[in-house]
């Protein structure tokens, strides 16, 4: 498992077909991603009992959805990232899984909540530093032409493991209670069940492609350095953070707290919950895929890249009366209802941003820019359930969804001006292109 530096040679034309060993390497980081998001689906069905166990407030379950699961995690990825970009990404990513594996397992056996937050936090990080390997590595694996189908699979495969966390989370905690005997809580066991599920994605992975890296003559004299391709395009990546890093406030203010809201506003069991959640996840992030593909392909030819941020504007301002709708439910399956139209615009708005950051970076420089993008981003996302945690216990007296739409409301607001200027800005850009011609 020694690391062994990649050659940096310019690679000959990629084929216009897939290879079988291509499709299964993508497919398998597709899972591989979607088993380790998987725990933060059972992490957020367990908020309550986990709540129970250590005896914390709502503010402090919000820094773990917040800062745990996203910030300090994905801070951490971007050294991890380097190794990505400079030696054999198989190994790395098999190493990321081992990792992860056993961290998930330990997490479950940690008696103090100082203790269970660094463990997440560590688990997080692993978590995270795959998803920039996974988009560094697709460019290489999926033919050009497919490379947009490629990118919408993968994320389909990760949202189905994200939802199996939700869904599958009162069979996950039933096993875990008869698999393993002993007098512990049940969301414990869960975690260590999801852990020894890393052995057989070791054994799988064995058999993936570890792609080399192509890269044109236009990137090599281009990406000696980070800084200096940061420096050249801040503009575009300032805007493109303040789009995304918005939309991603309100996302995971609603997405990491909803059960615990739902759970205590109607009073419904936390199986339930899980249950319906997953189905929503599922369906809406799988079924945004190929509306945000049709839209992106049916508008490209009028507004050129431009199109992108048009989407998410236009997502971001629809998502806002769905969320005013939310809490305004006097019914369980209403509100259901309106998690998933929210869920299901605001999907369809990210759906295309791998695809946008990997025309933008490099070849030698995408695992790190992808890793810088997701920190940019989660300084945004933790404070969603950051402060709506701390806004239900001061201000609204643990009325959460109250709360979250507090938080997300204006998010999206600000994420739609953004987008509003991005879009006016890759236009004046376009034409500035496209005049010598």
């Amino acid at each position: 498992m020694a690391l062994t530096p990649d050659s940096a040679l310019p690679c000959p034309a990629q084929s216009a077909g897939w290879t079988p060993r291509g499709m299964f390497t993508v497919a398998f980081l597709g899972i591989a991603a979607g088993l380790q998001m998987a725990d933060m689906g059972l992490q957020a069905v367990s908020l309550a009992a986990i709540q129970t166990s250590f005896g914390v407030s709502d503010a402090t379950l919000g820094a773990l959805q917040g800062l745990a699961g996203i910030l300090i995690a994905s801070a951490l990825a971007i050294p991890l990232s380097r190794f990505a970009d400079r030696y054999s990404r198989k190994r790395v990513l098999l190493w990321l899984i081992a990792v992860s594996s056993v961290l998930m397992a330990l997490s479950g056996l940690a008696h103090e909540f100082p203790l269970f937050f660094i463990g997440r936090s560590a688990a997080g990080i692993t978590e995270f530093a795959m998803v920039p390997l996974v988009y560094s590595m697709i460019p290489d694996l999926a033919p050009e032409r497919h490379r947009v189908a490629a990118n919408l699979g993968f994320a389909a495969l990760m949202a189905a493991g994200a939802s199996g966390g939700f869904y599958f989370s009162g069979a996950i905690l039933s096993a875990a209670q008869d698999l393993f005997p002993w007098g512990a809580e049940p969301w414990r066991k869960a975690f260590l069940l999801l852990g020894m599920a890393g052995l057989p994605l070791l054994l799988l992975g064995a058999l993936t492609a570890d792609p080399a890296r192509r890269i044109e003559a236009a990137d090599a004299a281009s990406s000696a350095s980070l800084r200096a391709f940061l420096l050249r395009r801040w503009r575009a990546i300032g805007l493109f953070a303040g789009v995304a890093g918005c939309l991603i406030v309100a996302v995971q203010a609603l997405n990491q707290l909803v059960a615990l809201a739902l759970e205590r506003r109607f009073n419904a069991a936390p199986g339930e919950i899980g249950h319906a959640m997953g189905l929503i996840i599922l369906i809406t992030s799988v079924g945004c895929l190929p509306v945000a593909g049709l839209l992106d392909r049916a508008m490209v030819r009028r507004v050129g890249q431009a199109v992108r941020p048009l989407i998410m504007g236009l997502s971001a301002v629809m998502a806002i009366p769905v969320l005013l709708l939310l809490t305004a439910a006097q019914a369980l399956d209403h509100a259901f209802v309106a998690v998933g139209l929210f869920l299901f615009m605001t999907c369809t708005a990210n759906a295309l941003v791998p695809t946008m950051l990997q025309d933008l970076a490099p070849a030698s420089l995408r695992a790190r820019c992808f890793a810088i993008w997701s920190f940019v981003v989660s300084l945004f996302g933790a404070s969603g359930p950051l402060l709506a945690g701390t806004l239900s216990d001061w201000l609204f007296q643990r009325h959460m969804l109250n709360a979250v739409a507090a938080v997300a409301v204006p998010a999206l607001a600000i994420s739609a001006a953004c987008a509003l200027r991005s879009f006016l800005r890759t236009l004046k850009e376009q034409g500035l292109a496209a005049r010598p011609a």
